[in-house]
Order: C-alpha cells, then structure tokens, then sequence
C-alpha cells in the first residue's frame, strides 16, 4: 500500500514532534497527545467495547510512552507502528487480566470475508427512510455485536487493524509480531467466523 503524499507529510511533521519529545520539549509532548489521542482511545475502546476501560487503557498508553520515547529509534520504523504495538500490549495484558470477551466496535469487518466486498457497516447503512427498515437494520447491529462478542481477541484484533485502522499487512506483521501470511490468515478467518456466527444468530431469531 502506498502512502499519498498527504500522509507522507503528515509522517513527517509526526516524526518532527517526536524529536522534539525526545530532545525535552513539553509543549510538542502536548502536541504529540493531542494528535494521537484520538486514534489511541478508538483502538481501545473497539477492543473493550467500554469507554470507562478505554480512557484508563489510553491514559496507561500514553503513560508508558512518556516513560519509553526515548526508546523508540526514529530511524528503524514508523511512530504509529510502534505506538500502535504499546497499545496492543497494554490492551493483550487487560484481556489477560481481566479474562474480557465483550464486542468491540468493529462494524467495518466484511460481512462474507472478501476484501473487496461491502462491509458491515456498509450493510448497515439505513438509505431507507421507513421504520420498518430502521428497525431491521438496528435488529442487524445487535446481532453483529452479539457475533462480536464471540470473536477470538486474536482475530478481533487483525480485523480491527486492518479494516478500522486502515494498517497495511507488513504494519499489522509488526504490531502483532507475526509474519504477514498469518496476518492475512487471521483477518480472513475473523471475516468468515463473523459471517458463520451471523448466519447461526440470524436463524435462531427466525
């Protein structure tokens, strides 16, 4: 996947905010907080699937990052990869702690496993302006959080970087340490059990 240059600039300037960090610069650490928070707190939350649990785990992620910036090798790999990783880490050690399997967030997820096809949230979109439609399609949102929930972290975890985060493979690769054919392995088998698990919900309600 190649980046536009819109988002090479914007590598750029990030990249620029992390030297400054690391060289002791408080006003670019607050600017550094103030452009990643969002991205840290969605990553979480679509994990978690609560806001309470999502803003500790994104105040601890960012904790963790003020104590290992200058840990981090600016000419080795991308910031988001590497911050993306401490994310993951902190949310792998909340799953553990917790025992946690509740829904993400994650609509976004195709609904047959096709990477081309349209997606869940595609499915849910209500063009139709009647309620009997804007019924059937909230009936659709429960059932989907309800396949959700049943999803493996592992596999919930590659859909979530690849189809909500819009993370490459090789990036995916690096964040879960594991090589890019399990990736894809992952991200297809999580696409295809969502399916399955819809299709068993949908004929218990019929």
């Amino acid at each position: 996947m190649e980046r536009t240059p819109e988002q090479d600039a914007a590598q750029e300037i990030l990249a620029r905010l992390v030297r400054q960090c690391m060289a002791g610069d408080q006003h670019a650490w607050q600017q550094l907080v103030a452009t990643q928070h969002r991205r840290i707190y969605a990553i979480c939350y679509r994990f978690t699937g609560s806001s309470c649990d999502a803003e500790d785990l994104t105040q601890d992620v960012f904790l963790k990052l003020y104590k290992n910036l200058a840990s981090f090798d600016t000419q080795k790999g991308s910031f988001q990869t590497w911050i993306t990783t401490l994310a993951r880490n902190l949310l792998v050690d909340h799953f553990r702690r917790t025992r946690l399997d509740r829904a993400s967030d994650s609509l976004d997820a195709s609904y047959d496993g096709d990477e081309d096809g349209p997606t869940m949230g595609d499915r849910l979109a209500d063009t139709r302006p009647t309620q009997e439609h804007h019924v059937a399609g909230m009936e659709l949102k429960v059932r989907i959080q309800e396949a959700l929930k049943q999803l493996s972290p592992e596999l919930r975890e590659a859909v979530i970087l690849r189809d909500l985060e819009d993370m490459d493979y090789k990036e995916i690769a690096e964040v879960l340490r594991i090589p890019e054919g399990t990736v894809k392995s992952r991200i297809s088998r999580g696409r295809g059990e969502l399916a399955r698990l819809l299709q068993r919900i949908e004929g218990q309600v019929v």
